[in-house]
């Protein structure tokens, strides 16, 4: 679907303003509208799928990444310090999580994790603010499949020195993601299930 301003044409009212609850209402009607097409499609971890998901196409949407801030900001734990992910997907995650804690007198850091190392300057994987040693990061993600994207940037943090347990996700596909963070002794929620999206899906289309 092409980007309109008329999308969901009240939500840049709701996005900043309502309550969390109609807030995810609106964000699951987005992922629907912009990001969910049925197909035949190769994923990034080479598994075949009857759909596919484009999460850029809403956390890159004004009002999309407004709610993408607001709903993931209270899944963090408060003793977390900053939140991450891997580049590029989780990219506008992290920074809209980041500014619109700022707004809620909760300011975090946001840290982009490379997928290789930086061919020039300090080498480094880790792009954003250095925090001190052991500070507590939480890795974000658009969509979870088999999970190991994210598993990647866990441990490229931890082998910084951060501690991470956690990862937050948009959408669980629900395909072996949550039982992989498991085995490694990480904490997973996603905002969403696929099921949820192919659910509002069939009502909208109807």
């Amino acid at each position: 679907m092409t980007y309109s301003t008329e999308t969901l044409s009240h939500s840049n009212i709701l996005a900043a303003t309502t309550d969390l609850t109609t807030l995810r209402q609106c964000l699951l009607d987005l992922f629907c509208q912009l990001a969910y097409q049925e197909g035949d499609f190769v994923l990034s971890s080479g598994q075949r799928s009857s759909y596919y998901i484009n999460g850029k196409q809403v956390t890159l949407h004004p009002q999309g990444a407004v709610a993408v801030g607001r709903l993931l900001l209270p899944l963090l734990p408060v003793d977390t310090q900053a939140v991450a992910g891997l580049t590029l997907g989780a990219d506008p995650i992290v920074s809209a999580v980041s500014v619109v804690s700022v707004y809620e007198n909760r300011p975090l850091p946001a840290l982009i994790i490379r997928k290789e190392t930086k061919g020039h300057g300090t080498m480094a994987y880790i792009e954003g603010p250095t925090l001190p040693e052991g500070a507590k990061v939480v890795v974000l993600e658009d969509v979870v499949t088999t999970g190991k994207s994210a598993l990647k940037a866990v441990e490229r943090l931890q082998a910084a020195g951060y501690t991470v347990d956690r990862v937050i996700s948009l959408i669980d596909r629900l395909q072996g993601g949550a039982e992989l963070y498991q085995s490694v002794g990480l904490h997973f929620e996603a905002l969403f299930k696929i099921t949820d999206l192919q659910k509002r899906y069939r009502e909208l289309t109807l």
